[in-house]
């Protein structure tokens, strides 16, 4: 718990403002705020989230500086009262908010102060995440660097021993290195790899969302000013004030689930359900808790991961961020990552064909608005994986044709019904049937949005 954390601590005199009174908007206003932040996001080409304790305290965590905070009751001699263990926390709405807000497109990196662990337990994918304080269930290995997480928190903080030991298989045996936790005390520097993306993320995003944190602790604090200086916006939601808040663009004093589930129903897209502790996800694979501690590893060449009883190793160097990519290459990312339900579903979609269908997508109006829609909308996304399979299943359409369709109408465009071919290689389609009508249905092109001349045509859900 956050309390066993603190205590675990060095005493540090320097901890912040504590205690600072809070703030609610009005309903009214949490309403139209949070109208405005969605529409914020779905006009970020890049946003990136910054979060702190605030997201975790429905979780039965308590904060550090709020009114009940941890060190704001610690200098009156008290202690918050807590029935919860970091290994039975569950994450809040924001955390699943943030799961499928990345899956869409809106969000394309977290960067976090917290050390609950919640963000990797709840499927947030590992390479975009920075966790610059540490994390409660993972141990390093002091000698090759190997990451172990655990399903149970580890018993030391401030990057001590664990004693376990590493079994990082190498050409003339086993590493055998220490194992250490990765929790970061006062004075111990944060770890390099996920300080340099999180600063590298902060920098090319034009959208900074901080949600929950007083942004008071450096360097983690000043990062979303990095974001400011390339000429982008700070949106704030958090109860107390926060250091910068002279610099924010948009303010929103609320609970941060209740803003969050409002600016999910903006956007059209449903806050998934907790299904239990995700071991690691990344953004191109899933590694899953199954019975006693076993993981289950999909989706990636079998050298890329390291699994053991109740561990997994992800290669950081095979992150999509390991190194500067183009604009066009972000948009191809995103609209894949975007897609990858409806791979899973088809169970046969080659990568390369998903990469073919991006650029034609991308190519087929430059920077339009068609274009910057076409990954961030999942509006009515399980009516329409289920309607893609069974016209795949069916024979109706080819894997790549059905994506192309599912993709665009989840966004609301769609190329023309000829440029789709027959799955049976007879030819394209001429004409919408039966189960493509109940897909979408294709309305007149909408001069002032799209460009006549591109093959994007705008469609209207039913």
């Amino acid at each position: 718990m956050s309390v066993n954390y603190s205590e675990g601590l060095s005493p540090y005199e320097h901890k912040g403002k504590c205690g600072m009174p809070e703030k609610f908007d009005d309903p009214d206003v949490i309403e139209e705020k949070s109208h405005q932040l969605a529409s914020l996001l779905l006009n970020s080409k890049y946003t990136v989230v910054h979060t702190g304790a605030g997201i975790s305290t429905s979780a039965g965590i308590p904060d550090f500086r709020g009114p009940k905070g941890v060190w704001t009751l610690e200098k009156e001699g008290r202690k918050p009262d807590v029935n919860v263990t970091f290994d039975g926390a569950v994450p809040t709405p924001t955390h699943r908010a943030l799961i499928e807000l990345e899956r869409a497109g809106f969000v394309k990196y977290v960067v976090s102060q917290n050390v609950d662990g919640l963000h990797l337990r709840s499927g947030f994918p590992r390479d975009r995440l920075s966790e610059l304080h540490g994390n409660m269930f993972v141990e390093q290995c002091d000698k090759c660097g190997k990451q172990y997480v655990r399903e149970t928190a580890v018993p030391t903080l401030g990057l001590k021993p664990t004693g376990g030991q590493c079994t990082q298989t190498k050409p003339r045996g086993k590493c055998r290195g220490k194992l250490r936790d990765t929790i970061l005390d006062w004075e111990d520097a944060l770890p390099e790899d996920d300080l340099d993306r999180a600063e590298k993320q902060s920098r090319q995003a034009d959208l900074a969302l901080c949600l929950g944190t007083s942004l008071q602790i450096v360097p983690s604090g000043n990062l979303p000013l990095l974001t400011k200086k390339a000429g982008g916006k700070i949106v704030i939601v958090n109860l107390q004030p926060t250091k910068h808040d002279k610099h924010a663009y948009l303010r929103i004093h609320g609970y941060v689930d209740k803003v969050m589930s409002k600016v999910m129903a903006h956007l059209g897209l449903t806050i998934p359900e907790y299904r239990g502790p995700c071991i690691v996800q990344t953004s191109s694979r899933t590694c899953s808790a199954e019975g006693g501690g076993a993981v289950k590893v999909t989706g990636e060449p079998e050298e890329n991961v390291e699994r053991t009883h109740q561990s997994v190793h992800v290669k950081e160097e095979n992150s999509a961020y390991s190194e500067q990519i183009s604009v066009k290459e972000e948009r191809e990312l995103n609209l894949g990552n975007a897609h990858q339900n409806l791979s899973n579903v088809s169970g046969n979609l080659q990568r390369g064909n998903d990469r073919e269908i991006c650029n034609k997508l991308l190519e087929s109006d430059g920077d339009s608005a068609a274009e910057a829609e076409l990954f961030r909308s999942r509006t009515a996304e399980t009516q329409l994986l289920e309607n893609g399979r069974h016209l795949m299943d069916s024979g109706e359409l080819a894997n790549g044709d059905c994506l192309k369709l599912v993709a665009i109408s989840k966004s609301g465009y769609s190329i023309p019904v000829q440029g789709l071919q027959r799955a049976d290689g007879r030819g394209p389609v001429k004409h919408l049937s039966p189960s493509l009508s109940a897909l979408v249905k294709v309305v007149e092109c909408c001069e002032d949005n799209v460009n006549t001349d591109s093959p994007v045509k705008k469609v209207k859900l039913k």
